[in-house]
């Protein structure tokens, strides 16, 4: 059965402070990277739909808020106000549809998403990076296979109207609006909504807390929706609140991964015995050193068997040398390779003990009553849907040129005179 295409849509959030690390990663300023799998050859292959040009992101920030452009009015020193948005499907997606053509078209449509979500002007950087080996991949066809995906950096902005409350003394303006603030607000961006029923009621959990719908999960919903309709198929969002296929999705990943571990640790041990297998020889040192007689003007005389056996041993000796160095390289490659998937097990393993303890009441509700409980959460997310908050950025346009205040009014009069 062929393994089945997903979109991702995922959401991080950076400090002003940590920010600079991710910049440098996405728009490839370092001059290498924690991610062995960068290929930096293929770096001019990455595609930008957008950058701040010199500027650093905060830089541009520094500019926007000077130019009255957005408000961080309200925020901590340490408020997180950027966005990362990370657009993805699997890597075998491309390669079946025209691989680096195709991501190009695909993840161009995507940024189009992303600029709906955030709004144009409060994007920052739309970078497809093209760079990075798939090494599963990799394996699988013989051939350098690369993953694309997208990363967004934008200000998540929610717009804010202010009005002219009772203490206004102008009585014509009172409940008119003001101004209108364009406020970084992560939280605001991504507030989660009460979950209620049919009737109103809140939706409650079992231990009697309060359940909500989660504003990543529509973003999730949305972007496949967006994708769809502009004719990019052959992909699924995935079951929105599978605990069983999601627990399913990383033993799965987790298995294959330590699978080609193992492969990986054989190949070593097969390089090992092919290096030690090089390292013999068909002569002796004291044989070496016997097989030439020096004659009475200085130079030295051997057997044409003797001459034989040397010039044998000399090119094998550089035959070996060379394969050496060449079983040395692979050698360390594995290794890295090795290192790299241990870690990555390590993580698989460390999330999958996470999510089965969050999902085990669950698992064990769906043990003993499975059809009960799939009905029961198939009509939350019904109800879910029905109650899902637009995520777009619709920007509240500002107020037309109103009568002012009358202190304001007189001030300018005194200034005029």
């Amino acid at each position: 059965m062929a393994k089945e295409n997903f979109s991702v849509a995922r959401v991080e959030t950076r400090t002003r402070a940590s920010v600079g690390k991710f910049e440098r990663h996405i728009e490839r300023k370092n001059e290498s990277y924690e991610n062995m799998n960068v290929d930096l050859s293929r770096t001019p292959m990455n595609v930008s739909f957008k950058g701040c040009g010199e500027l650093t992101y905060n830089e541009y920030l520094d500019q926007m808020i000077a130019a009255g452009t957005v408000s961080l009015k309200g925020l901590k020193p340490d408020a997180k106000v950027f966005d990362e948005m990370i657009m993805d499907v699997n890597t075998e997606y491309f390669e079946k549809n025209g691989g680096y053509d195709f991501a190009c078209r695909f993840y161009e449509e995507a940024f189009r998403f992303a600029e709906k979500i955030y709004g144009k002007d409060n994007i920052f950087s739309a970078v497809m990076h093209a760079d990075e080996l798939n090494v599963a991949m990799t394996e699988k066809y013989g051939r350098p296979i690369y993953h694309y995906h997208l990363h967004i950096m934008a200000l998540p902005v929610v717009d804010k109207e202010v009005r002219w409350s009772k203490r206004c003394k102008n009585p014509e303006l009172v409940g008119t609006v003001k101004e209108v603030i364009h406020q970084v607000s992560h939280s605001k961006k991504w507030r989660s909504e009460k979950a209620l029923d049919e009737d109103g009621n809140p939706i409650l959990n079992s231990k009697g807390k309060q359940v909500y719908h989660a504003s990543y999960s529509v973003l999730q919903d949305k972007f496949y929706e967006h994708m769809q309709s502009a004719g990019f198929d052959g992909f699924s969002r995935g079951e929105r609140g599978s605990t069983a296929e999601n627990l399913t999705s990383l033993e799965h990943k987790i298995k294959q991964d330590q699978k080609r571990l193992s492969d990986l640790q054989e190949k070593i041990a097969d390089v090992q015995v092919r290096y030690d297998d090089k390292k013999t020889a068909s002569m002796t040192f004291m044989e070496i050193d016997n097989s030439g007689k020096k004659s009475l003007t200085g130079k030295y005389t051997v057997s044409a068997e003797d001459y034989q056996k040397l010039t044998s041993l000399a090119k094998r000796s550089y035959s070996a040398e060379s394969e050496v160095r060449k079983l040395q390289d692979q050698n360390r490659y594995l290794s890295r390779q090795i290192w790299s998937l241990q870690s990555e097990v390590s993580r698989l393993k460390e999330a999958l003990s996470e999510l089965t303890e969050k999902c085990r009441p669950y698992l064990e509700a769906l043990k003993a009553a499975p059809k009960a409980v799939k009905e029961f959460i198939d009509g939350i997310l019904e109800r879910f849907k029905k109650q899902e908050k637009s995520i777009m950025y619709e920007p509240i346009p500002a107020p037309k040129n109103q009568p002012q205040e009358r202190g304001q009014r007189s001030k300018n009069r005194n200034y005029e005179r």
